[in-house]
């Protein structure tokens, strides 16, 4: 694996692939990265590392901070590249390691000293777990008073299941977003979903841990927060999650739809299984999502494919009408939209206004001409594994290139001497002690 390089080192090119920058910006190669200057302690274990990932993507010194064995990340979960996860590969790019086993005193006060010099601490595990080594927030603030200090798990610091072990799909299925799938003999599967708060709960508490920066540099003062993964999963499904509250009013204060003639439909996606106007159809080629709810649009797309008296005998509401349940209208439409390859209907409806978009999967997506003008992927020689880049555009710029995952330790030497500013001497006196576990 090459070494990976430091921060000051870092190239400020994006992603490999087009560049995105608009007519007449001017060269900036020359800016930091919006996070210069921002250092990160993170004590990690599995995947909520991923909040810290969101802040060495913008150009942030993440210093990860291991125990001697490392983060079991690295084997854990498919695939596996060249001995490594792409989970690993992912979550730790453009971070140091550094090894320190903090049953030790020495390791310990080392600790302390990379937090003098931080603006926030991430600890990526369960509540408390720095706490019992002498490090948890009242102890880093004595050294810093400025320190952010973010924790981030499964449950949360408080209620009945903070203790409680678990992984990312337990925050799903508790926030009520993956239902059980049974199979024809009997069994429940877990069905085909993408992961919700083991990817939004790092990416909200990113967004505190900067707030907090923010304010600390102002004030001098630093704070502690805690984020949990499964609120974060609820909270994504705050549509549903308060459109069955709000039903439990009586029915003269909620209603439905003017176009459903006030109606009830089910929360978020549920209601849109009847919908018409608004659904999935079959292309020539594969499906397309059809979204003409607006009475607008609708007339639009009638009188693109010359089917005119389709919205004279169907005309609908102006807002939010989807032709529910209206069956003899979709078979109409489902025989139109078989017509055409999915990318004519793409040009039909930048050409008519009309809100068509194609249906993919995590497969055929990367192939779309969207996806890869937006988010051309890191390549194998940069990161180990084919990458997405942080979802973030900035005008005249781009964003720092990370480093590949490190390897258990790799940056030890490194962080002592160019951060901390030890001698040989200490260094060795710590290896001596076994603070550093072995690692050079």
């Amino acid at each position: 694996m090459p070494p990976s390089r430091p921060v000051s080192e870092r190239s400020e090119r994006g992603p490999s692939g087009p560049a995105a920058k608009p007519p007449g910006a001017e060269s900036t190669a020359d800016r930091p990265p919006l996070l210069a200057g921002v250092r990160v302690i993170e004590s990690s274990l599995l995947g909520p590392g991923l909040l810290a990932t969101f802040l060495s993507d913008l150009g942030a010194d993440v210093i990860k901070v291991e125990p001697p064995q490392g983060d079991y990340i690295r084997r854990m979960t498919w695939p596996i590249v060249e001995g490594d996860s792409l989970l690993h590969l992912h979550t730790h790019r453009g971070k140091r390691s550094i090894t320190l086993d903090l049953r030790t005193p020495e390791a310990v006060e080392v600790y302390k000293d990379l937090v003098e010099g931080a603006d926030a601490v991430v600890e990526a595990m369960r509540p408390g777990a720095l706490a019992r080594r002498g490090l948890g927030y009242e102890d880093l603030r004595g050294v810093n008073p400025r320190i952010v200090f973010c924790t981030i798990s499964g449950y949360g610091a408080t209620g009945p299941y903070r203790d409680l072990p678990s992984h990312g799909i337990a925050y799903d299925t508790w926030a009520g977003l993956i239902p059980p799938d049974v199979d024809e003999d009997g069994f429940c599967r877990i069905p085909a979903m993408p992961n919700i708060g083991i990817n939004v709960g790092p990416m909200l508490g990113a967004l505190g841990l900067l707030a907090g920066i923010v304010r600390a540099r102002e004030t001098g003062e630093g704070c502690a927060m805690e984020v949990a993964q499964s609120d974060a999963a609820a909270y994504m499904d705050w549509y549903r999650i308060e459109t069955w509250k709000a039903y439990e009013r009586p029915e003269d204060e909620v209603t439905g739809n003017p176009s459903d003639d006030y109606e009830r439909r089910a929360p978020g996606l549920a209601g849109m299984r009847e919908g018409v106007r608004y659904q999935i159809y079959e292309s020539a080629d594969g499906h397309v999502l059809f979204m003409a709810s607006e009475q607008a649009f609708w007339k639009n797309f009638a009188e693109g494919v010359e089917r005119r008296d389709l919205f004279e005998r169907w005309p609908g509401s102006e807002y939010a009408d989807h032709a529910r349940g209206n069956l003899e209208l979709q078979s109409e439409l489902r025989e139109i939209f078989r017509t055409r390859s999915t990318q004519d209907w793409l040009t039909f409806g930048l050409e008519q206004n009309v809100p068509i978009a194609p249906v993919h999967d995590s497969r055929s997506v990367v192939d779309d001409p969207q996806f890869q003008d937006r988010l051309p992927l890191y390549g194998v020689d940069e990161l180990g594994a084919e990458q997405l880049p942080l979802p973030l555009h900035i005008v005249g710029e781009e964003l720092p290139r990370p480093t590949r995952a490190p390897d258990v330790g790799q940056h030890t030497s490194e962080v002592l001497t160019d951060v901390l500013g030890y001698d040989d001497e200490r260094i060795a006196a710590l290896r001596e002690a076994g603070a550093l576990g072995g690692q050079t």
